[in-house]
């Protein structure tokens, strides 16, 4: 989907006082995932306990929270039964990657530890704690929905509570996201795999009016768009690809059409009832949350002692570096709120 729809480069101010609600599980994979050792191996610390989405959250939070960018973390709470089945295949897929990985370790392919670590890595619920522990630390504000996160954070942008939704995930534009920020935890230079490539990756923003504007269709053609590409409910129909879904999805007049001409034109057929994916992303299970609420997460001040007694004497972290973080980020609110305040008088 990512070639068809409306994006540009986003520059950080351009968010300087807008609060984001960021996909917590989706960026906490990302740091799992890239944040390793050459062999794969993730950041441990002190105890063997498994830091790499420490170290991403608390730098990379601290930066754009120094841009005077205000994220509201949102986790996932139970997935749907659609989910559950993805879930459990991409176990399998984790588990298989988990033994290839120890097998290119004893061949002594670091590009295929790096690349089959990468592919094992899970969420667990330590994890997700000591994700959450951080953030109270940081007095960075966080909510659990009922069931995705992403739907959880697209609601929210789409009733104006936040400036924006922030995830990699295509599935967070069928949920009806105006805005979506991807790469805001993930930008810098990364390396093709099996190339010796680099690219940039930049932050970017999705315009959902601007992307049905220009493709000429609505959300609801979208969503079964993105059904027949594949989302995280549902696979997609082999060798249907952006253009060719667009071409269906804009002759379709109902979901029921979209069925009838996989099963006729393409010979095929969906795994799962695609009606009750479309309900998924048209009626998700959500909480509906307010402005005081969403205050009241963002207002919340970092506890430099306890972030320091966390990273560094229970995981292990440099304290001089975490240190100098905090400094930092401590001077720039300070810059932030005088020129809060000078702006409020001067108006």
């Amino acid at each position: 989907m990512g070639k068809i729809v409306v994006k540009r480069k986003l520059d950080l101010d351009e968010l300087f006082g807008r609060t984001v609600a960021i996909d917590a599980y989706n960026v906490i994979y990302q740091f799992l995932s890239i944040i390793r050792q050459p062999d794969g191996t993730p950041l441990m610390g002190p105890n063997g306990e498994v830091t790499s989405h420490l170290s991403g959250l608390f730098y990379r939070t601290m930066e754009i929270m120094q841009k005077g960018i205000k994220p509201i973390y949102v986790f996932d709470g139970i997935p749907s039964h659609l989910k559950q089945r993805t879930i459990m295949a991409r176990i399998g897929r984790r588990e298989q990657a988990r033994a290839q990985w120890e097998q290119a370790k004893i061949e002594g392919d670091e590009e295929a530890m790096r690349i089959k670590a990468q592919a094992s890595t899970r969420i667990t619920k330590e994890v997700v704690a000591s994700s959450m522990e951080l953030l109270d630390c940081l007095g960075v504000g966080y909510i659990k929905a009922p069931g995705e996160g992403e739907a959880q954070a697209s609601v929210m942008a789409a009733d104006g509570v936040v400036y924006a939704a922030c995830s990699q995930d295509y599935d967070t534009l069928l949920f009806g996201a105006p805005r979506i920020v991807r790469n805001l935890t993930f930008s810098g230079r990364r390396k093709l795999p099996r190339k010796n490539v680099y690219i940039n990756v930049e932050t970017e923003i999705i315009d959902l009016n601007n992307t049905l504007a220009h493709l000429g269709i609505t959300r609801e053609q979208l969503i079964w768009l993105g059904i027949l590409i594949g989302t995280d409910f549902n696979e997609g129909i082999d060798k249907v690809g952006p253009k060719t879904a667009l071409k269906i999805s804009k002759s379709a007049g109902s979901i029921e059409d979209v069925k009838r001409y996989v099963a006729e034109k393409l010979n095929s057929s969906f795994d799962v009832d695609i009606k009750e994916v479309e309900s998924l992303f048209t009626n998700p299970e959500v909480r509906r949350i307010d402005l005081e609420e969403v205050k009241s997460l963002t207002a919340i001040s970092c506890n430099k002692q306890a972030t320091v007694e966390f990273m560094c004497n229970q995981h292990g972290f440099s304290q001089d570096r975490i240190g100098k973080f905090l400094d930092v980020f401590e001077s720039a609110s300070n810059k932030q709120r005088q020129k809060g305040i000078d702006a409020w008088l001067s108006g």
